[in-house]
């Protein structure tokens, strides 16, 4: 069995090879040198061999002729012809030398080149192998690891610098997600722990009446509905940070119209009048979901309002886009803290009053829905108190 073929079978064998781009390379660059090289070699070789019969022929046919008109190779050979079975036989020793030392040369070349091309095929490749190795021990506990490559700004610096973005938007996605669980915990606790304190308590008081024990168990639904509506915020929530599959046309101005009607009450007892603007716009998307986006406005507008405050709502059409945007008085927002409100369980009051209010989760639960739907949210603090915040949505025809 030959050399090649037992070669041939252990890498069969043995599977693909590592480092099998750097072979390739290396082999690409070695078959790209031969298929140059012997065709540079075939023509000079070509150019040669007829610069050597012309130059035999000049030389045979030119040659001047002598005394009593006979041919110079005539007069000087002893057998007639023996001139050009020299030259001949000359021509293509020459030619044989020159075609065995061309092969040679190219042999040499060959080698040389595979060698030089596996050399710089690993020096190209290097990037690659420092990005696999950090690919291999970079886990969830070490995102903040990067690679930092060095070198020319060329397309494998750029895979890395590429690298680095995606482990930097991983990093933040990672402490996002455990912040959220941690305070998910949080608040999924308080009201469980609410009502075990309440049955305890009422369990350890010997002199409990009928009224007192309607009073806990009244109290500890209120925890459990508190708790209920958590956990809907939280579906909500995945369900719209999931994404859309199907989208819909529906009409935004009459949905927004059907949340302010259903929120006429809580506005009256609050002594805040709503205000709206409405004209028609169409979107696409999730009707429902949509819906939870525009009671999430509204329901922010109205909790952190001021005792005969109003509500500005206002619908239409924006450049082919159907908008609403929702405006409200209320307390000063510092305008560095309005990126703050869309994060999960982030108040802009943390007093317990404030947490009473709301479950911290619908600003978040806006820009989940928006991403969801492609859609933009504008939110601006305004300077006499209050929060201006527009959500457009794509045209109908995207």
């Amino acid at each position: 069995m030959s050399v090649f073929a037992r070669l041939s079978r252990r890498l069969l064998r043995s599977g693909r090879p590592r480092g099998s781009v750097r072979l390739r390379l290396t082999l690409l660059y070695g078959g790209l040198f031969l298929a140059s090289g012997a065709a540079l070699l075939a023509l000079t070789y070509w150019q040669v061999a007829i610069k050597i019969r012309s130059a035999a022929a000049v030389d045979f046919h030119e040659a001047p002729a002598v005394a009593g008109g006979k041919d110079p190779a005539e007069a000087l050979e002893p057998t007639p012809g023996n001139t050009r079975r020299a030259l001949v036989d000359d021509k293509a020793a020459l030619l044989d030398d020159l075609l065995n030392r061309f092969g040679i040369t190219l042999a040499v070349m060959v080698v040389v080149s595979i060698a030089l091309g596996w050399i710089v095929a690993g020096r190209i490749l290097r990037p690659l192998q420092t990005i696999t190795a950090a690919a291999q021990e970079i886990s969830a506990t070490s995102l903040h690891q990067r690679l930092d490559l060095e070198g020319p700004a060329d397309e494998l610096k750029e895979l890395g610098d590429t690298f680095d973005s995606l482990l930097s938007r991983l990093e933040s996605s990672f402490e996002a997600q455990r912040r959220f669980v941690a305070n998910a915990s949080h608040e999924l606790r308080t009201p469980l722990a609410r009502q075990r304190t309440l049955g305890q308590v009422v369990l350890a008081d010997p002199d409990a009446t009928v009224e007192s024990l309607r009073a806990a168990h009244e109290r500890i639904l209120a925890a459990g509905a508190q708790q209920e509506r958590l956990i809907e915020a939280l579906l909500t929530l995945a369900r719209s940070q999931g994404g859309i599959d199907v989208r819909e046309p529906f009409d935004l101005a009459r949905l927004t119209q059907e949340v302010i009607d259903s929120r006429e009450v809580d506005a009256e007892q609050r002594a805040v009048v709503f205000l709206p603007a409405v004209s028609a716009a169409t979107a696409a998307g999730h009707r429902n979901l949509t819906e939870r986006l525009i009671t999430n406005l509204v329901d922010n507008a109205l909790r952190h309002n001021a005792r005969g405050g109003r509500v500005d709502v206002t619908v239409g059409t924006v450049d082919g886009r159907a908008t609403i945007t929702v405006a409200n008085t209320g307390p000063v927002v510092p305008p560095d803290q309005v990126a703050r409100l869309f994060q999960p369980f982030q108040r802009l009051d943390a007093t317990r009053a404030a947490r009473t209010e709301g479950l911290g989760l619908g600003l978040s639960i806006v820009q989940a829905i928006a991403y969801a739907h492609d859609a933009t949210v504008t939110t601006r603090a305004r300077p006499e108190g209050g929060l201006t915040i527009a959500v457009a949505f794509p045209s109908v025809s995207e």
